[in-house]
C-alpha cells in the first residue's frame, strides 16, 4: 500500500456487490454486559435520544424512504462501544463461537416499530471523570404504557376454543398479531416463544404443545380492529392526538440547571416479543413489562419526585447522581445484564457537546494519521506477534473503516468485527488480494475484495496457518488471537488522548465525504447550469460511496417497487403532456399568432424541466435502493461538511437534513463556507 508517509485517504478499495440487495436485517440485538462493568464518562456516554441509537431518524430521511435502520426496536450494539470488560482474555475469547460467513438474510416486518430507550452493557454508576455535568436536575420520569385489556378472543388448540387468563391470553397475542411476518418461519423465534408461553401457562394447563395452536381467531380479531382504526374520522383521529400530545408535554422535558431541555424517548416499553436482527438467538422471547418498583431515578436534590400510575409501589431508587446525565434506567427484561437508558434527546445542550467534541476528536486524528499509519506499517515487521497481529488489524480498521468487533455470548447474535474475524471469514488471492465475508453489525453481510500491502498480505498468511505458539489453526479458530478490541483501544489511547477504533469510523466516514464533495466542485468549477435537485442527487452519490465504506446497506424496501411504478406512471403522463404541447406548436406555426407560439414554447420548456426532475428522481431511487443514507449523516459524518458544502453551492440545507437532523445539528447550522473537515 501508500508508503508511510502518505496522505491518501481514498478507501483500500471499492466494495465487492456494492449495490447487490444487503441482507435484511431487523431491529438490533442487545449487547451483554461485563461481569463487572463500570459506566463511560458522562462527558462521553451517548447522551442524545433514548431511542436505540438515533439512527431510527432513517426513516424520516425525505430523500430515500430508509427502512432498514431504523428499525430502533434496536440497541445499542457492543460493537460500537469501548469495552470494559476486564475478564482475562482466555475467557473473554471461550465466550466466542464460530459463525460461519454470513448468508442473505431476509428481516419480516414488524406489525409495528417500538423504539425504546437506549440500551447499554454498562451497569449504573458514577462518571470515571467524576465530572460534574449539572448542578439542578427536575424532570417528571417515564411514561408507562397503557395496562392489558382482555378482549375475550379464544384461541384454538388442536380445533377448540381455550380459556385463557388475562396475561396467558397477552401473551397469545403478541404472537398472533405476526402470522403474517416472516418471524413465523424461523425456528429460533418459534422455540423461544413456546418455551415463555409454557412459563405463563403453567403446570397441568391442557395446552402442551406449539404445534397444535391456532391463533387465527385472535388475528382476526386485530385485522379487525387495525380496520376499524382506519375508519375513524379526521376530526377523531386529531381530537386522540390531541389528547395524546397532552398528555406526553410534560415527559418531553427536563430542566438542566433551570433551562428547558428536551428528553429523548421517555416511553417504557410496552410488553412484546423481540425481534431482533438477523438470526437473532434471543428473537421471540417474551419482554415483560416494566413497574415502578424496577427502575431508578435519577434527579436533582430537593426537587419532586416524579409520580406514577401505580399506588403501592415505589421507585425501586432514587439517585443525586451529578456525574451523570441519565434520568432513569431498568434492567431488560430479556437479558437482566443489560440495562435501558432514558437520556437527554438529541437536540439537547449534552448532547450537541457530545456532539461536537466527537467530530474534533475525528480531525484531531486527521492531524495526526500519518505518523500513525507509519507506527503501524513499521510493526508490520516487528518479532512480536502481537505487535504484527494489531498493526495489520490496524491497517483494515484504517483502510477499511472496519468495527471493532467484541466476543458474544451464546445468546447473543454472532456478529463479527475486525478483532474477532474467524480463519473462515478471510481468504488470501493471487495479487495480494484478501477477500471478507462475514456478518457484521446487526447481522448485515460483509463482502469485499482488497488489495493489500504485501507485507499484510505475508502476515496473513501465517495468521491464517498458525497462531502464536506455534499450534495448526482451524476454520473457526480467531485470526487475530493475541488481542482483543479492549487491548487495541488501549494502545490507541497512549497514541492520543480519547482515541478509539469508534474515532477512525468517524473520520474515515468524513474525511471522505469531504474529499468527495471537493471533486466534485472542483468538477463542476466551470458549470453553472445545475439545478439544485441535480447538486442534491450528485451530494446522495457522495453520501452512499460513504454509505457503503461503513457497510451501511439495507435489503431493497418492500414499497420500492410500487413507488417506482408510481413514479414511472407520473413520468409517461409527462411525456404524453409533452407531446402533445409539441404537436400543439406544430400546429401553431402553420398559422399566425407568435403570442400563442411563445406561450406554447414557454410549456414545452416548463414540462421537459418537469421530465428531467423526475427522470433525476427515478434514477437517485434505483440507485440508492441497497443504501441506507441516513446512518451515516446520523452517527459518522460531520455535519459542518455538509453545512458548508450546502452555503458555498446555494443548496438549501433542507435539501439534505430533514427537520430531525436539523434539530440535531442545529451547533453546526453557523459554521462558515470555507469549513473542511
Amino acid at each position: 500500500m501508500g508508503s508511510s508517509d502518505s496522505e491518501d485517504d481514498v478507501p483500500l478499495a471499492k466494495r465487492v456487490n456494492a449495490t447487490a440487495p444487503a441482507a435484511k436485517a431487523t431491529p438490533k440485538a442487545a449487547a451483554k454486559p461485563p461481569a463487572k462493568p463500570a459506566p463511560k464518562p458522562a462527558s462521553t456516554r451517548a447522551n442524545g435520544s433514548s431511542k436505540k441509537k438515533q439512527e431510527s431518524e432513517d426513516d424520516d430521511d425525505d430523500e430515500v424512504d430508509e427502512d432498514d435502520d431504523d428499525d430502533e426496536e434496536s440497541s445499542s450494539s457492543s460493537e460500537d462501544e469501548d469495552s470494559d470488560d476486564d475478564r482475562p482474555l482466555a475467557k473473554r475469547r471461550a465466550a466466542s463461537k464460530s459463525p460461519a460467513p454470513g448468508a442473505k438474510r431476509k428481516r419480516a416486518t414488524p406489525t409495528k416499530k417500538q423504539s425504546t430507550p437506549k440500551r447499554s452493557k454498562k451497569e449504573p454508576g458514577s462518571s470515571k471523570s467524576g465530572q460534574v455535568m449539572w448542578k439542578t436536575l427536575r424532570h417528571c420520569g417515564v411514561l408507562f404504557p397503557p395496562e392489558y385489556e382482555p378482549h375475550g378472543v379464544k384461541m384454538l388448540y388442536d380445533g377448540k376454543p381455550v380459556d385463557l387468563t388475562p396475561e396467558q391470553e397477552e401473551v397469545a397475542t403478541m404472537f398472533a398479531v405476526m402470522k403474517d411476518t416472516d418471524y413465523m418461519t424461523k425456528a429460533i423465534f418459534r422455540k423461544n416463544f413456546w418455551d415463555g408461553f409454557k412459563e405463563v401457562l403453567g403446570k397441568g394447563h391442557v395446552i402442551k404443545t406449539l404445534e397444535k395452536c391456532d391463533f387465527t381467531p385472535i388475528y382476526d380479531w386485530h385485522v379487525a380492529q387495525r380496520e376499524e382504526k382506519k375508519k375513524i374520522s379526521k376530526e377523531e383521529k386529531a381530537r386522540i392526538k390531541k389528547e395524546k400530545d397532552e398528555a406526553e408535554a410534560k415527559y418531553k422535558i427536563a430542566y438542566v440547571d433551570g433551562r428547558a431541555e428536551p428528553v429523548g424517548n421517555f416511553r417504557v416499553e410496552p410488553p412484546g416479543l423481540f425481534r431482533g436482527r438477523g438470526e437473532h438467538p434471543r428473537q421471540g422471547k417474551i419482554k415483560k413489562r416494566v413497574y415502578p418498583r424496577d427502575i431508578t431515578i435519577n434527579i436533582g436534590e430537593g426537587e419532586p419526585i416524579p409520580t406514577h400510575p401505580y399506588p403501592g409501589q415505589t421507585w425501586k431508587e432514587v439517585k443525586h447522581d451529578h456525574t451523570v446525565t441519565w434520568l432513569a434506567y431498568w434492567k431488560d427484561t430479556i437479558s437482566t445484564k443489560d440495562y435501558k437508558y432514558v437520556f437527554l434527546g438529541a437536540t439537547s445542550t449534552f448532547k450537541a457537546d457530545s456532539d461536537l467534541a466527537k467530530y474534533e476528536k475525528a480531525r484531531k486524528l486527521k492531524e495526526i494519521i500519518v505518523d500513525v499509519r507509519r507506527n503501524y506499517e513499521r510493526d508490520w515487521d516487528s518479532s512480536d506477534h502481537k505487535k504484527r497481529q494489531m498493526a495489520c488489524a490496524m491497517y483494515f480498521i484504517d483502510k477499511l473503516a472496519l468495527r471493532a468487533g467484541h466476543e458474544k455470548d451464546e445468546d447473543e447474535a454472532d456478529t463479527v468485527g475486525c478483532c474477532t474475524l474467524k480463519v473462515e471469514n478471510v481468504d488470501l488471492e493471487d495479487g495480494n488480494k484478501v477477500k471478507f465475508d462475514f456478518l457484521g453489525k446487526d447481522s448485515i453481510r460483509y463482502e469485499n475484495v482488497v488489495e493489500v500491502d504485501p507485507k499484510v498480505f505475508k502476515n496473513l498468511e501465517k495468521f491464517r496457518k498458525i497462531d502464536s505458539t506455534g499450534k495448526k489453526k482451524q476454520p473457526g479458530d480467531q485470526l487475530f488471537e493475541t488481542f482483543d478490541a479492549q487491548d487495541l483501544n488501549k494502545e490507541l489511547k497512549n497514541i492520543m488522548d480519547g482515541l478509539s477504533v469508534k474515532v477512525f469510523r468517524t473520520y474515515n466516514a468524513s474525511i471522505t465525504l469531504d474529499r468527495l464533495l471537493s471533486e466534485w466542485e472542483e468538477s463542476k468549477k466551470k458549470s453553472d447550469t445545475q439545478t439544485v435537485d441535480q447538486k442534491k442527487a450528485d451530494y446522495d452519490i457522495a453520501n452512499k460511496e460513504v454509505a457503503i465504506l461503513c457497510n451501511h446497506q439495507r435489503s431493497v424496501p418492500k414499497t420500492h417497487g410500487n413507488q417506482m411504478e408510481k413514479i414511472q406512471e407520473k413520468l409517461q403522463g409527462l411525456q404524453k403532456e409533452l407531446a402533445e404541447l409539441e404537436d400543439e406548436l406544430k400546429a401553431a406555426n402553420k398559422g399566425k399568432g407568435d403570442g400563442k407560439k411563445d406561450t406554447i414554447v414557454g410549456k414545452i420548456e416548463r414540462k421537459k424541466q418537469a421530465i428531467f426532475k423526475v427522470e433525476l428522481q427515478m434514477k437517485s431511487k434505483e440507485d440508492l435502493k441497497t443504501v441506507a443514507l441516513g446512518t451515516s449523516k446520523i452517527n459518522y459524518m460531520d455535519p459542518r461538511i455538509t453545512v458548508a458544502w450546502c452555503k458555498r453551492n446555494e443548496v438549501p440545507i433542507e435539501k439534505i437534513f430533514n427537520k430531525s437532523l436539523l434539530a440535531k445539528f442545529s451547533w453546526a447550522m453557523e459554521v462558515e463556507p470555507t469549513f473542511r473537515f
